[in-house]
């Protein structure tokens, strides 16, 4: 019973929270780890961006208003 009143379990001042003398790092491993979660959800959920030109150009084709050869040149001139 004494011996969990000294710290023998890892909270004591000699311990620093079970990780010995890393334990002051504990709170900045936790904080890099709720950044990174947060930024791969935004960057999972964030719509993914086209070539707005490339879009309205493949409607174009799409609809019949150029032909094969018009399509393919102009997207060359895109890229």
């Amino acid at each position: 019973m004494m011996a969990w009143a000294h710290g023998w379990y890892g909270y004591g001042p000699h311990m620093g929270w079970g990780f010995g003398w890393l334990g002051w790092l504990y709170p900045f491993l936790l904080l890099g780890l709720l950044v990174l979660g947060v930024y791969l959800v935004v960057r999972t959920l964030a719509p993914k961006r086209e070539d707005r030109a490339l879009e309205i150009l493949r409607e174009r084709y799409a609809r019949g208003e150029i032909d094969k050869e018009t399509f393919e040149r102009l997207k060359r001139d895109l890229s």
